[in-house]
């Protein structure tokens, strides 16, 4: 971990490499998992996951019809959900890494705000990335770089006691399909330069198992399993919000 945040949080989370049946139930994974470290902050807690199927997420407040080119969805079968946190819309499936990491927010993290303590956890995956391939950058609010096209987006949560950050590493995605289903989002930062889709994403040029290694190593994660409970719990969430339109759709 970057010098700077050592002692914000804990030295080692416990990991969980978990993908459910459904596109709902690992969205809400990362709500049940960010509940249960709010509960039990010294509970911290690494999740890295992989969709099976192509999905949209938006974030929280977004607009679909702002966001998303609906009717290509509809033609190609791609499903739209929403997630919890902020941030933009993405498309998600096979070739593209997710990972959570949820961290106990104690009074030093809550001091530092929420655009100081994203930068520390953009570097700390940086880091860890940035020995295989020169040259990562932590660019706009929360997107990792290389060249200056990004790979990786991501978004934050933040309860009374704990927060969530979560976002997803291209590694060997159709980015053609971005520049389908996607609008040009609403809301830009300052070094994407207007550009479409295609000309700022990339694929990052390093092997799944890597990608994935260097996450772990990131966060010192101990592997566990993900307890039973917590599953039924992403379950119970998933049909109760987020299969249903009116929280994915309706806004």
């Amino acid at each position: 971990m970057p010098p700077s945040s050592v002692g914000l949080w804990p030295e080692s989370l416990r990991w969980c490499d978990i993908t459910l049946p459904t596109p709902a139930e690992n969205l809400a994974l990362d709500e049940v998992l960010l509940h249960e470290v709010d509960a039990n902050p010294q509970r911290a807690f690494l999740r890295t996951w992989e969709p099976t199927s192509d999905f949209v997420v938006l974030g929280r407040s977004n607009q679909v019809e702002t966001e998303v080119n609906q009717p290509q969805c509809q033609v190609e079968r791609v499903p739209i959900y929403r997630r919890s946190s902020g941030g933009g819309a993405v498309l998600v499936g096979p070739g593209c890494l997710g990972f959570a990491v949820v961290l106990p927010l104690t009074d030093a993290v809550r001091t530092g705000g929420v655009t100081a303590v994203t930068r520390l956890v953009m570097q700390t995956i940086a880091s860890q990335l940035e020995a295989v391939v020169p040259g990562i950058e932590v660019r706009g609010t929360s997107d990792l770089v290389v060249k200056d096209r990004k790979f990786s987006g991501n978004s934050q949560r933040w309860l009374k006691q704990a927060f969530l950050h979560h976002g997803t590493i291209l590694y060997d995605y159709d980015l053609d399909k971005v520049q389908r289903l996607l609008k040009s989002p609403s809301r830009q930062p300052d070094y994407r330069s207007q550009r479409i889709h295609t000309d700022f994403i990339t694929n990052l040029a390093v092997p799944r198992d890597e990608i994935l290694r260097r996450l772990v190593a990131a966060w010192n994660g101990r592997p566990e399993e993900c307890p039973a409970t917590v599953t039924e719990q992403a379950r119970l969430l998933a049909s109760s919000r987020y299969e249903r339109d009116d929280w994915n759709l309706e806004r």
